[in-house]
């Protein structure tokens, strides 16, 4: 049904963003993979502290007490004694590195790192990152990284000008560690089944997970446990692991549809599935607008200046606030439609993107938006 819609001018400004609304006028079935995964497949995550050289002046500085104490500590290992005091160089920082080992990984792999300051240097680019082990939380080294530093920006100094792009205190190493410790996952419970963990927890979902699962295998081998997982029986040999998990991810099943509106004021974007439907509504929003205006101007006495020493000149602010309340005012009546009706018809009044946000949050706590809404 086509909403009615009555504008009687423009509200405030055009549009400051486009809005987008994105509808799925039809169900569809995901691959499995999609929709979770298996307990015991995860990544998981490495920590390290480490050494960065070859900066140029962008370091941190001979405050940084860390710094003279780590690069003594290096200088230690070759041989070289070196007092943390008699170590004055910008060219060296201390840095934190942070990786994500794979769930599956043999030693000799390769894992990309990402390298961050932790003390007061300017930049890491062109910096090279020293042999740094990467533990796991049970401190046990699973890598090692080592290489140049690729940072996604810069930081210049020049008499006392500084010309800074994007974050040049953090940079990546593609492919910079090695495995050390091969890990494997562990799919297959105590009990001989497996577990489907949901990504987005639904009984309509985990029901029908199971439902094809069992039709795939011709036997009930799958039930669901619960709204987050399903239960997977395998009584084949551990040699057909491989297999029976790959016969399990090639099924596509169709996710339950939660009613969900997502909008998000900084890009302008709303995006709702296309049953997210509102009831019989009537709105209407008012055009006010606010503008406080400040003008800042000096006193100079220029006639008693220089004659009295005390007199010196003050600076002055004068502010004006100004309420506008015009009649470019919108009036829209909505019948029991979609949000895509909604958002169609008040960017056709031209409604700017946060009153709209504003309109579907209204609309929501007056129970005619049958759907939850998340602010990003």
């Amino acid at each position: 049904m086509k909403p009615i819609v009555r504008s009687m001018g423009w509200i405030g400004a055009a549009l400051a963003a486009a809005c987008v609304l994105l509808t799925a006028s039809a169900a569809y079935a995901a691959p499995l993979k999609a929709l979770g995964r298996l307990e015991g497949s995860r990544e998981n995550a490495l920590v390290g502290y480490g050494v960065v050289v070859g900066l140029s002046g962008t370091g941190d500085s001979a405050r940084s007490l860390v710094t003279r104490q780590s690069l003594s500590n290096v200088y230690s290992r070759f041989g070289v004694t070196v007092s943390p005091e008699d170590i004055n160089s910008r060219n060296a920082a201390v840095v934190m590195v942070v990786a994500s080992l794979p769930a599956s990984a043999h030693v000799g792999d390769r894992i990309s790192v990402t390298v961050s300051s932790t003390g007061d240097a300017r930049s890491l680019a062109g910096g090279t990152l020293l042999m740094t082990p990467l533990m796991g939380p049970d401190r046990r080294a699973y890598a090692v990284a080592q290489g140049p530093l690729l940072a996604g920006g810069y930081s210049i100094d020049q008499d006392q000008n500084t010309s800074r792009r994007n974050y040049p205190t953090t940079a990546r190493i593609e492919d910079g560690a090695t495995v050390e410790t091969a890990v494997s996952a562990n799919v297959l419970g105590a009990d001989g089944a497996l577990r489907f963990l949901l990504k987005d927890p639904s009984f309509t979902t985990a029901v029908r997970i199971a439902e094809s699962i069992n039709t795939r295998f011709g036997e009930p081998i799958a039930v669901a446990d619960g709204a987050d997982s399903v239960r997977i029986r395998f009584a084949a040999g551990r040699d057909q692991l491989a297999s029976f998990v790959a016969g399990i991810e090639t099924l596509n099943v169709e996710p339950d549809q939660v009613p969900r509106v997502v909008v998000n004021e900084r890009t302008g974007t709303v995006v709702a599935g296309g049953d997210v439907r509102i009831s019989s509504v009537v709105i209407a929003q008012g055009d006010i607008r606010v503008t406080i205006s400040s003008e800042t101007s000096v006193s100079q006495p220029a006639l008693v200046s220089g004659v009295l020493p005390r007199v010196a000149s003050v600076p002055v602010t004068n502010t004006e606030i100004t309420v506008e309340e015009g009649d470019k005012d919108v009036v829209a009546t909505f019948p029991s439609s979609t949000v895509a009706d909604l958002a169609r018809g008040l960017s056709d009044a031209h409604v700017s993107t946060r009153r709209i946000i504003a309109i579907l949050q209204a609309m929501r706590a007056a129970g005619a938006l049958h759907a939850e809404i998340i602010v990003q």
